[in-house]
């Protein structure tokens, strides 16, 4: 779960996570943060770590009343050349709202964004790192199907 507040920009090389695929985005990244009177603040490396790239987050940017604390996303469907995505919006831990993303990696389009910025760039971030992994057995299975 990333901070909903964390704008995605780079993958966060050489990041001091102990298990980088099992972030909410699929690895670490640099960023801004888009919290209100904070729009385009960079943070640190040690916020980065232990804020941004994590839900629930309680750096001094974030609002105390917020519509959600954490975003989380999921792969729903690899049909090779298209990607469903999940995505679970949270607050005090409990999810209050959810969707499906959908991607043809063909043309690179996304048949219904999310209409906040934020979580739809955190979508083609986690997406990026997840097709980083996915290995090409994967890929010639699920187009098959």
């Amino acid at each position: 779960m990333a901070c909903p507040f964390f704008m995605p920009v780079k993958i966060l090389e050489g990041g001091a996570w102990t298990h980088p695929a099992r972030l909410p985005l699929g690895c670490g990244w640099r960023g801004l943060c888009q919290a209100p009177g904070h729009e385009g603040a960079e943070p640190s490396d040690d916020e980065l770590h232990q804020f941004c790239n994590l839900g629930y987050a309680r750096c001094g940017r974030v609002p105390e009343n917020r519509e959600c604390d954490a975003v989380r996303l999921g792969v729903a469907f690899d049909r090779g050349s298209e990607i469903v995505l999940t995505y679970v919006l949270e607050k005090s831990h409990l999810p209050i709202s959810h969707g499906s993303l959908n991607c043809d990696l063909l043309t690179g389009f996304w048949s219904a964004p999310h209409p906040d910025v934020r979580i739809q760039k955190m979508a083609e971030c986690f997406l990026q790192s997840y097709l980083a992994r996915r290995s090409p057995q994967a890929i010639s299975a699920s187009s098959t199907s």
